[in-house]
């Protein structure tokens, strides 16, 4: 078995697309596509994102043929529970990526490349100068607040407040003061241990609902932040666990779209105004709403979020039949 990528970085959150090895994907929607790759060919994803050639936080894209009329190219995500619905910090480098490989025929000073995701059309904007693809910025599906202003009883915490959010992925957002942390004071694992403790309880106590489709409606994570939702020239922090407890090394763009969403429902930031979002690496994002839209019943926003990309190299992987480790295992 021989399976190519191409290795990229967001933010230094890492993105490991595939570009060969991979059986034909049957024709059907993409949700359609991505129960048949979970179904069918998770031993693939294993294999990547998993060690001994990933790790616990890997991170992939599996490009496969659009449905959606005008879409320039579709994309499965993968990492280490399984398939997610959107990921900003890999539309990012999709879009650098798909002007490098001549998917999309290059403009200056923009080239427009439509993403399809599984949460919908993915509009990016690529910076293109002297012929070289540059920083990216994207346009989300509808982004909306499901549930603001909660709280709930957690063991070793106490009282929690907390928002739902949507933006190509739900998030429980809440302040990680509440849990006695502060960034650049205390450890990643403590933000990861009291992230997963929300997630877990409101996967087991918080249903929720998608206007588009029962498949988008799942929590994929928590994003803990520094409490500084209000509109200001200040740079706001965040770090989002997601998954099995995956921690994105990006500021997350589907998050940051999540927050804008969250932050115009509560009046703390308005249409046009643009703040800097901080990843626990020290990585920035810029966001804004664009514009304001509808998902189904929820009022909901068009969000600009933006990054910028870099390769990190080209692989070809083999895996010898006698090679058990070699099918993928994980260690935290």
């Amino acid at each position: 078995m021989t399976l190519t990528v191409v290795d990229m970085h967001t933010g230094g959150e890492p993105l490991r697309i595939v570009t060969g090895g991979y059986p034909r994907i049957p024709k059907g929607t993409i949700l359609e596509k991505r129960a048949y790759v979970r179904d069918h060919l998770d031993h693939l994803r294993k294999i990547l994102m998993f060690e001994p050639r990933g790790h616990y936080d890997m991170y992939g894209a599996l490009l496969v043929e659009p449905d959606l009329p005008g879409a320039d190219l579709a994309v499965l995500f993968m990492h280490n529970e399984g398939y997610s619905t959107m990921c900003g910090h890999a539309i990012v480098a999709l879009g650098r990526y798909a002007i490098d490989e001549g998917l999309v025929a290059k403009q200056e000073p923009i080239t427009t490349v439509n993403i399809e995701a599984p949460c919908g059309l993915v509009v990016a904007s690529v910076e293109v100068l002297d012929g070289k693809a540059g920083a990216v910025s994207f346009e989300s599906v509808p982004a909306f607040l499901l549930a603001g202003d909660q709280q709930i009883e957690l063991t070793g915490y106490g009282k929690i407040g907390f928002d739902i959010a949507y933006g190509g992925a739900f998030y429980a957002l809440a302040d990680c003061h509440q849990f006695g942390l502060e960034f650049g004071r205390d450890r990643v694992r403590d933000f990861v241990d009291a992230a997963t403790t929300l997630t877990n309880r409101l996967k087991a106590e918080f249903p929720l609902s998608h206007p588009d489709h029962a498949d988008l409606a799942f929590l994929y994570g928590t994003i803990l932040t520094d409490g500084r939702d209000a509109f200001s020239g200040e740079v706001t922090k965040n770090i989002c666990v997601f998954a099995e407890a995956e921690v994105d090394r990006s500021p997350t763009g589907s998050g940051v779209t999540a927050r804008l969403a969250a932050m115009l429902a509560k009046g703390e930031i308005a249409i046009g105004q643009t703040r800097t979002f901080e990843s626990i690496a020290g990585s920035r994002f810029s966001g804004a709403v664009a514009r304001t839209a509808r998902a189904g019943p929820h009022e909901a926003i068009i969000a600009r979020v933006g990054g910028r990309a870099y390769y990190c190299g080209r692989t070809e992987f083999i895996v010898e039949p006698d090679d058990e480790l070699g099918r993928g295992f994980l260690l935290r």
